[in-house]
């Protein structure tokens, strides 16, 4: 029908205090165009706004966790003529969404259904905890297209994989299969592609139970990867500070003095 809004790119949905994000648009086996990105964006900033919500769970539909890039979105380019200068769409659109996930204040867990290539790497490996189906693998074939990565794929990988592994992956652009993924150390769990939801859900359930020092861990954690030694050991103490002051420190420590489970509220 004419005039009719395009379908959304994205659902979301929340359950038992896990907001789960679904990337929708199997056809594309869910390519990061510029309009995906942005309802992305939406999802994730109202997730964390969203008290109700302790976890985040990012998954694809279909076939694939995240194709890439849409290069059919005109996404790719720095513009013609010889001119100088940055990928707007990098600077405007994709690099503000992984900057929000990376500094996310509540634990966020990827769901890697299918291929996660391009950017899809880089929306894998920007959450905190990554689970794929066996059948799922990770590609950055950047030199087929005469690109670089991007996404923050350049960062993240040398610190999960070492500088060796890194180059192989974005040099040579072949296929990582999720079981080798595991091996090396790039996501934390394999399993069968029947049980990836289940799995990623009982995670995200554990995380959502947790206290809300979890999200002042994760971002330790995130920080340490740049940190100097004596900064770090400073964050540290002033996030144990907050913690401290927590509902659910005074809950977690009664529960401990009474030798019962501790009940957290996520706050």
């Amino acid at each position: 029908m004419d005039g009719a809004a395009a379908a959304p790119k994205v659902r979301t949905e929340v359950k038992d205090h896990v907001g789960i994000i679904t990337l929708s648009d199997p056809s594309t086996l869910n390519a990061a165009g510029a309009e995906l990105t942005a309802e992305l964006q939406a999802g994730v900033e109202a997730f964390v706004a969203d008290e109700a919500v302790r976890c985040i769970v990012i998954t694809g539909e279909g076939r694939g966790f995240c194709s890439g890039a849409n290069l059919s979105g005109g996404r790719v380019g720095g513009g013609g003529g010889g001119g100088k200068g940055p990928n707007e769409s990098l600077l405007k659109v994709y690099n503000p969404f992984v900057s929000t996930l990376r500094k996310s204040p509540k634990p966020t867990v990827a769901a890697v259904n299918g291929v996660a290539a391009g950017v899809g790497v880089s929306l894998a490996l920007a959450c905190d905890l990554c689970i794929a189906a066996q059948s799922a693998y990770f590609l950055l074939a950047f030199r087929r297209i005469g690109l670089v990565p991007d996404g923050g794929a350049t960062w993240l990988l040398p610190r999960l994989v070492g500088k060796a592994r890194a180059m192989e992956l974005m040099l040579l652009g072949e296929k990582l299969p999720a079981t080798t993924a595991l091996d090396w150390g790039l996501i934390n769990r394999c399993v069968p592609d029947a049980e990836l939801m289940d799995k990623a859900l009982e995670i995200a359930g554990a995380l959502a139970s947790g206290p809300s020092s979890l999200g002042l861990t994760r971002n330790l954690v995130w920080q340490a990867l740049d940190a100097e030694w004596h900064l770090q050991l400073e964050a540290e103490a002033y996030a144990q500070g907050d913690a401290g002051r927590s509902e659910d420190a005074r809950e977690g420590i009664a529960a401990f003095v009474q030798k019962r489970p501790a009940e957290f509220k996520g706050r």
